[in-house]
């Protein structure tokens, strides 16, 4: 890869949405909320059929960025609201941009799209070089934030 300068654009990822990809982020991250693995529950809450739990999105875009940028990549916050769920059958292709290097940071936006319109937006900050890993600068640990915004809108934010 070479160095990441802004304005450029990740190549876009395809990443086909199966009912196993669904149930297996649900377990990985432990949410067993029945909309996830159970289409009849999920019927009978007003949905058409099971779908991705945020983690598992925040996941796939995780794995996105860092098979983009490298295997020193160290992702140090994630942000990310979801919009249309994706549900067994559909695709969802992620897209990034660059919007800032300061550095060996890197500021990137995402995408997330698939037959309904936006699944995912949000922005990450990585660093990308080996030196950031060995400054301690990538070594900080993670914390994760996830909630409800004031708009409805589910969030994750990892720092």
């Amino acid at each position: 890869m070479t160095s990441p300068s802004e304005g450029t654009q990740l190549p876009p990822l395809d990443v086909e949405i199966t009912r196993t990809l669904i149930v297996a982020g649900a377990i990985a991250s432990r949410d067993y909320q029945d909309v996830h693995h159970d289409p009849d529950a999920a019927r009978a809450k007003g949905s058409p059929d099971i779908f991705m739990n945020i983690l598992t999105t925040n996941g796939l875009v995780g794995r996105y960025l860092t098979n983009h940028f490298g295997p020193h990549t160290r992702l140090h916050k994630l942000a990310i609201r979801l919009g249309a769920p994706n549900y067994p059958g559909d695709t969802m292709r992620l897209t990034g941009r660059v919007e800032q290097v300061d550095g060996t940071q890197v500021t990137v936006s995402i995408t997330g799209e698939n037959s309904l319109g936006r699944h995912v937006t949000g922005t990450a900050v990585l660093s990308t070089t080996p030196e950031a890993y060995a400054d301690g600068d990538a070594g900080a640990g993670t914390d994760v934030d996830a909630g409800v915004g004031t708009d409805g809108a589910r969030g994750v934010d990892e720092r």
